[in-house]
């Protein structure tokens, strides 16, 4: 194992160190936990928090800050926050409105933070949540019941983060995630697999001529392991996915997130984009949001997700694309 750390027990701490450091004035740290917040007050708006295990980097902490996530809660790598953690967060949120919960669909994760709901009730904190599940590529996985929460949750975060901001309040923002969710769909595909620091060696094996279609953000299993092909094949395949679950037709309007998972150069990114774009084109749909980068990761995996967002809110558009200040959304 090849990684630029310390004592591989202390990954998260030290990374969570250097992130409040990098990013002084726009976020702090509660000392003793995993729970990054924003210096931004927004009194009497509800307050956003997400979260979840670490090594999916710049989720969930890069987006908190001004027009998104008043917090993030950080387990250790590929672990679920445990409830007291997510209570802290829960308290640091609120501003008075109640706090809104933005949960990816793990076990883990959808336990430890119905607890920390529960918790937050007992002291008088109003709090909804939505589950995400935008996977499309397997319908139970390890750490699932249902569908995996995946690079999708970025947007839910975004869209949700502006209706704050924008003074919704905690039903209308349940309200607008219910309708939202259903409409992202994501599938990824992995060509080689990511190392977490404390077992020091990759999570999974794929031959050096060997790829993974649907492969989760953990290194679960996908639906189908192949020879290595070329970007406008693997653009293929992930946009047929996409249209069999979105049953779509010409003019209809959407979003685009094409998100590497780790070690895939922005070039690779930009040139597999270049192929999604010319099948959506094929396909006549219209596509007024695109949004490129590392934003739901897997550590060090190579490979790449495809996220689309069916705009069937003219406000939806609006709210993507308001300005916020955070630091992983340019």
């Amino acid at each position: 194992m090849k990684k630029i750390l310390n004592d591989p027990k202390n990954v998260v701490d030290e990374m969570l160190n250097g992130f409040v450091y990098a990013n002084e004035g726009k976020v702090e740290r509660i000392e003793g936990t995993g729970v990054i917040y924003r210096t931004f007050q927004d009194e009497g708006k509800v307050g956003l928090v997400s979260g979840g295990g670490s090594g999916h980097e710049p989720s969930h902490a890069g987006f908190v800050g001004e027009g998104m996530l008043s917090a993030a809660v950080c387990g250790e790598v590929f672990t679920s926050p445990t409830p007291d953690q997510i209570l802290e967060a829960i308290k640091k949120a609120d501003q008075g409105a109640g706090v809104f919960l933005i949960v990816k669909n793990y076990t883990g994760d959808v336990m430890n933070f119905d607890m920390a709901q529960e918790l937050a009730d007992m002291e008088d904190i109003k709090v909804e949540k939505v589950i995400v599940d935008d996977d499309i590529a397997v319908e139970d996985s390890t750490y699932t019941a249902g569908r995996r929460g995946v690079a999708g949750t970025v947007l839910v975060h975004k869209i949700l983060g502006a209706a704050a901001a924008e003074g919704k309040t905690l039903e209308e923002i349940k309200a607008l995630a219910d309708r939202l969710v259903p409409n992202i769909k994501t599938i990824g595909v992995a060509v080689s697999p990511a190392t977490v620091p404390e077992v020091g060696k990759p999570g999974f094996q794929l031959e050096e001529d060997e790829m993974e279609y649907g492969i989760g953000i953990h290194g679960e299993p996908g639906y189908r392991r192949e020879k290595i092909k070329t970007s406008k094949e693997i653009a293929e395949e992930l946009v047929a996915q996409l249209k069999k679950a979105f049953n779509w037709k010409r003019g209809d309007r959407y979003a685009v997130l094409v998100n590497g998972l780790g070690a895939t150069p922005l070039m690779e990114q930009y040139i597999f984009t270049n192929d999604v774009h010319a099948l959506l084109d094929r396909e006549g749909l219209a596509v007024d949001f695109k949004k490129v980068g590392n934003l739901m990761t897997s550590i060090d995996m190579a490979g790449i997700s495809l996220t689309l967002l069916k705009l069937e809110d003219e406000g939806w558009l609006a709210f993507l694309k308001q300005p916020v200040s955070v630091p992983a959304w340019a």
